[in-house]
């Protein structure tokens, strides 16, 4: 099923920061949303997902750092209890060795508290915890940038792996081009809040037709990073 959305938009202080967009996302589309900081980018990520899940599509998040899904609190399995039950599973019906095989966490000991994992442990057990429902749609923003690149490139590694077969559209908010242009096959350039350009990642990296998308490809310095 095709997700289709319109009129996203978002204001803040009385000036507009997401203008109205639409858009649409066909089932398994690997698509990178890129620009500059404070294009906007997180804003519509956010945007797309409130209006997707008020239309009861199933969304996942995962955040930047692991820190914004993990309570230091608390264990482990109570952060994998408690996804199971906002889905409405019972109890340990949700395949956790699968996953957790497929994201190479199955050494980490659910009774202890998030600080005794590592950060990339961390960062895939959240991944892990977005994909229990078999969602629609997962929206990664800027899921590495807590990592360093050889966690970060080994995590996405693992995540593609993990989406191999599924229905679900991965969504990746970056401004690394680099990680884009490796794991996407569309890219979306935002500039001042509006999608400027939007095509085939390698049409934009070649060709780009806007002072945005231009001014993301103009270095290739990011064709070197391992991620």
């Amino acid at each position: 099923m095709t997700l289709a959305v319109s009129g996203l938009h978002a204001m803040r202080a009385g000036r507009t920061i997401l203008h109205p967009t639409a858009l649409e996302i066909a089932p398994r589309a690997r698509i990178g949303l890129v620009g500059a900081s404070g294009s906007g980018k997180s804003t519509l990520g956010h945007a797309l997902i409130d209006a997707l899940r008020g239309q009861g599509v199933r969304v996942a998040h995962v955040p930047q750092s692991p820190d914004e899904a993990l309570d230091p609190l608390r264990s482990m399995g109570f952060h994998w209890r408690e996804a199971e039950r906002a889905l409405g599973l019972a109890p340990g019906t949700a395949d956790r060795a699968a996953l957790f095989e497929a994201l190479n966490i199955g050494s980490g000991d659910l009774r202890k508290r998030p600080w005794g994992w590592s950060r990339g442990m961390q960062q895939r057990f959240v991944i892990a915890m977005a994909l229990i429902g078999e969602p629609d749609l997962i929206v990664l923003d800027e899921p590495t940038s807590a990592l360093d690149p050889v966690v970060a490139a080994a995590s996405m590694d693992l995540l593609d792996r993990s989406l191999d077969g599924r229905q679900t559209a991965m969504m990746l908010i970056t401004h690394d081009l680099g990680l884009a242009a490796r794991r996407v096959a569309e890219l979306m350039v935002m500039q001042d809040g509006r999608i400027v350009e939007r095509a085939p990642t390698s049409r934009i990296l070649e060709q780009p037709q806007t002072a945005a998308a231009r001014a993301l490809a103009i270095h290739r310095n990011w064709m070197a990073l391992p991620c």
